[in-house]
């Protein structure tokens, strides 16, 4: 017998079984780690639009599965990712109307703060009322907040003395029971992140106040400072949505690129209102595990909006010679509802108490939502808004014109033509078969008012050459599937991955859309086929769009500031900055005497089909209402009906 080869190969058997039994023997730590994202101020079950109570939505109904979730584990911490206090008619009524006064809390922190929050990072909506409002607000949560890319502008061009609006991350030590029964004290990093677009879509509050930087570039910089400083874990919370388009620096949505940056251990993300696990689009990026839940191996999850869902990653951390490692995840998310036969059932009841915290500002809310403002005479929907040249849009294109001619009276602009652009704000998509505007003959409350303007938006007048109002078609038009004129089965006209605040119609011309051309632009606003053309026949006054000739054309600070990613719209042509949200712009619109909703037919598709079917879906309550060149299908699924598209 070799006896040495014997002596090495216990040795070796020595070792892999001391090894092994250490392994076991290693204290593992179980974490959970819930989130919470894009509330948008909806913080009870309640359909401010619709004035109805909702199973569907709030934080409330939100709050039992948070209790339940902890209840099941040993050691949890909760975050929050933004977008918390704009959104909602209440948001805008404590903003707008109500006010803080020193020391008040604001309700959305009277709702959260009994849930005990770890930490809560800033969302690009956070800003929408200005930084004072923002800070007094802040200072009424329980919880620390966290931004690590937004610095406070100093104005001296040295980026490397610039300073942190926020602390860019905290390290909270957490004492955690392991496997065994035994504590530890778990030193959990905490880094947050908002879009840098923020200076552009809040130029007007944020200007010589605050700067944003890279998302990727900044966790590069700061997660190794947080694990030098005794980070155990680091957890990133980016107000920043998933795509695997390239990164080109400056990213709205960064999150893709952000867990590739190394030391991150979670990523509980938002912004783009998905959800995650689940999305069927996500799922299919490279280096996406959507039944674990993980983006490069790192836990990720994304729980929609307005507290549709709770979001859930569980670690399994182990004890090595370098520390804590996470050897296990596994990410989820729980819903508050569910669609059964096209109808929202509950699947948790509101938390009560949250409600009765902010019982006084939302019966305020109610009371001041109902006042009526003007009446129509026709009825004001947005089912077919993405098909034909809609009501919803037409009153608000309307409304921000005659506002922008009257604004450039006696300015260098005076005789420059004045167009608007407006989008369609509610066409269901992954908002549901409710999401849609419908206002009835009769009388207009600001319940309707809000229906019609989602968003606070501040007016903008930008001016652009004709040539560059066709490129803004033409990125407004990926709206749009590309048909096929030579098969006749049934196509899907929409693409749903495009967001319908991005189709911006533009009154003041006419024009076609050509859906059998590609598209110009792709999601992200890349011109990617220059040879593409979907805007065809543009014409201004009856004569052909003159290409050289300037326009004025109204529309939004987001749009206006380069949001959605539309060529040539990045702030720099803007040229006149209204005093005036477009909100409130529309309102005083719906008492004017001008007043008038009816579509005008400015925009069609072109005959261009051949044999092609083309289907459209839209809230089957739009069944009655269709005008004549929409088919039903008789197809209906959750309150959605089918339409055949006849433009032959």
């Amino acid at each position: 017998m070799n006896w040495n080869r014997y002596y090495a190969l216990f040795i070796v058997s020595l070792v892999l079984t001391f090894s092994t039994r250490a392994n076991v023997d290693s204290p593992q730590i179980k974490l959970r780690i819930l989130e919470t994202t894009d509330i948008h101020m909806h913080l009870t079950d309640y359909d401010y639009y619709r004035d109805q109570q909702s199973n569907a939505v709030g934080l409330s109904r939100v709050a039992p599965l948070i209790h339940q979730a902890r209840s099941e584990v040993k050691n949890s911490v909760l975050v929050d990712n933004g977008d918390l206090i704009q959104g909602s008619p209440l948001g805008d009524y404590i903003a707008y109307q109500q006010g803080l006064s020193p020391g008040q809390t604001h309700a959305a922190y009277r709702a959260m703060n009994p849930l005990n929050y770890d930490v809560g990072n800033l969302g690009n909506h956070e800003f929408n009322f200005g930084l004072p409002f923002l800070d007094q607000a802040l200072s009424g949560a329980n919880f620390p907040y966290i931004s690590a890319n937004v610095y406070l502008d100093d104005g001296d061009d040295n980026p490397n003395n610039d300073e942190h609006y926020l602390s860019p991350y905290i390290i909270q030590p957490k004492t955690v029971i392991d496997t065994q029964g035994k504590e530890h004290t778990l030193n959990i990093g905490y880094i947050g992140f908002t879009p840098p677009q923020i200076t552009l879509w809040d130029m007007d509050h944020l200007r010589g106040k605050v700067i944003a930087k890279d998302i990727v570039e900044t966790a590069k910089r700061l997660v190794p400072e947080m694990k030098l400083k005794g980070a155990d874990i680091v957890i990133a919370i980016p107000h920043s949505g998933l795509y695997d388009t390239p990164r080109e620096g400056m990213d709205e949505n960064a999150t893709y690129y952000l867990a590739q940056v190394p030391s991150i251990n979670a990523i509980m993300f938002g912004h783009s209102h998905r959800v995650f696990p689940g999305d069927p689009t996500i799922a299919k990026y490279a280096g996406v595990d959507s039944d674990k839940g993980t983006v490069f191996g790192v836990a990720s999850v994304m729980p929609g909006y307005w507290g549709s869902h709770l979001g859930i990653i569980d670690l399994t951390l182990s004890k090595a010679k370098q520390g804590w490692q996470v050897t296990q995840s596994q990410s989820s998310v729980r819903a508050i509802a569910k669609r059964v036969n096209g109808e929202s059932v509950a699947l948790v009841e509101a938390d009560q108490h949250i409600n009765a915290a902010i019982a006084q500002e939302h019966e305020a809310t109610l009371i001041y939502m109902r006042q009526k403002v003007g009446s129509t005479p026709i009825r004001i929907h947005s089912y077919f808004a993405l098909v034909q040249d809609d009501p919803s849009i037409q009153l608000v294109n309307n409304a921000q014109r005659l506002y922008a001619q009257r604004a450039v009276r006696g300015t260098e602009f005076h005789a420059l033509p004045v167009l608007s652009a407006a989008a369609p704000f509610k066409s269901g998509g992954r908002s549901g078969a409710d999401y849609y505007t419908d206002i009835p003959v009769g009388d207009i409350a600001l319940i309707n008012l809000k229906d019609l303007y989602v968003y606070p938006n501040d007016l903008k007048v930008v001016k652009v050459t004709g040539a560059q109002v066709l490129e803004w078609l033409e990125r407004s038009a990926g709206q749009f599937n590309q048909i096929d004129p030579t098969q006749g089965t049934l196509q899907p006209l929409i693409n749903r991955d495009f967001a319908s605040y991005n189709f911006d119609v533009i009154d003041g011309i006419e024009y076609q859309i050509d859906v059998t051309q590609p598209s110009r632009y792709n999601l992200d606003g890349k011109l990617v086929d220059a040879s593409a053309h979907r805007i065809v026949n543009p014409t201004f006054n009856g004569q052909s769009l003159p290409l050289t000739h300037e326009f004025l054309v109204a529309t939004n600070n987001y749009r206006a500031a380069g949001g959605g990613h539309f060529p040539n719209l990045d702030g720099s042509n803007i040229v006149i900055h209204a005093p005036d949200k477009n909100r409130d712009v529309v309102g005083a619109y719906l008492t004017a005497p001008e007043f008038n909703p009816k579509a005008d037919g400015n925009w069609s598709f072109a005959n261009t089909f051949g044999k092609a079917k083309v289907i459209y879906q839209t809230s089957s309550i739009a069944k009655s209402i269709a005008p004549e060149s929409l088919q039903p299908h008789g197809k209906e699924v959750n309150k959605l009906s089918e339409f055949i598209l006849n433009v032959n």
